[in-house]
């Protein structure tokens, strides 16, 4: 059965994938509206960045935000400027790696829904005197909510699978860092086996639930 430490590290985990989620739709819708929309040359290495984290190994996202955090760092050192204290190796750090890390997974759906919207709602908007952000939020957002659930769903489990990203920043601390992923890795290198089984078993069955919810949800998912 589940002891008080697996319940902490699924607690942790959780509120770790839902501001990770929030934080990522706060600043991931405006950079997929700007690469659904713009035509400047800069769309394609600024959607390369964005989509990194799909080719890179965990490991090594993981190490270069860590240097990046650190003391001799530039965010380590504005951190410690402004009395933060360091990042690595604290929740918060685990959310700046999450945020970087899951970033494809919430910018990408939205973007597609963006552009399959296309250019004619938005100049209908327009000629009914709609001002650019009033057309975004009352034309573009409503017809993009298929992407913005896929963004949610995926953005927030992915979040949740988290290792190697999480392991390089965090570490494996009890009760501040420790995430599922890495209590079922310290289970079985305890040779805990039954405890593994219950936390891995949850985790087969997230991971069914999420990809349920995208089909049975996303109305793009349905037939017509």
């Amino acid at each position: 059965m589940p002891d008080s430490s697996d319940f902490a590290a699924i607690w942790l985990t959780l509120k770790l994938a839902t501001l990770t989620t929030l934080l990522l739709l706060l600043i991931g819708t405006p950079i997929a509206w700007w690469l659904a929309r713009t035509k400047s040359w800069w769309k394609g290495p600024v959607g390369a960045v964005v989509a990194l984290p799909l080719v890179l190994p965990p490991t090594v996202l993981g190490f270069y935000l860590l240097l990046v955090m650190g003391p001799n760092g530039p965010i380590g050192r504005f951190t410690e400027w402004a009395g933060l204290g360091l990042l690595p190796f604290t929740f918060w750090g685990l959310v700046v790696a999450s945020v970087f890390y899951s970033m494809p997974f919430v910018v990408q759906p939205i973007q597609n829904a963006f552009e399959a919207i296309g250019d004619r709602p938005l100049e209908v908007a327009a000629t009914l005197r709609a001002s650019p952000l009033d057309a975004f939020f009352s034309v573009a957002m409503p017809l993009a909510k298929p992407g913005f659930l896929t963004a949610c769903i995926m953005g927030f489990a992915h979040t949740v699978g988290e290792f190697g990203v999480v392991l390089m920043i965090g570490g494996n601390i009890p009760d501040k860092t420790r995430l599922v992923s890495v209590q079922i890795y310290d289970h079985v290198e305890a040779l805990e086996y039954a405890q593994a089984h219950w936390l891995a078993g949850g985790m087969v069955l997230f991971s069914f639930c999420v990809l349920l919810a995208l089909y049975v949800l996303n109305p793009t998912g349905k037939k017509k």
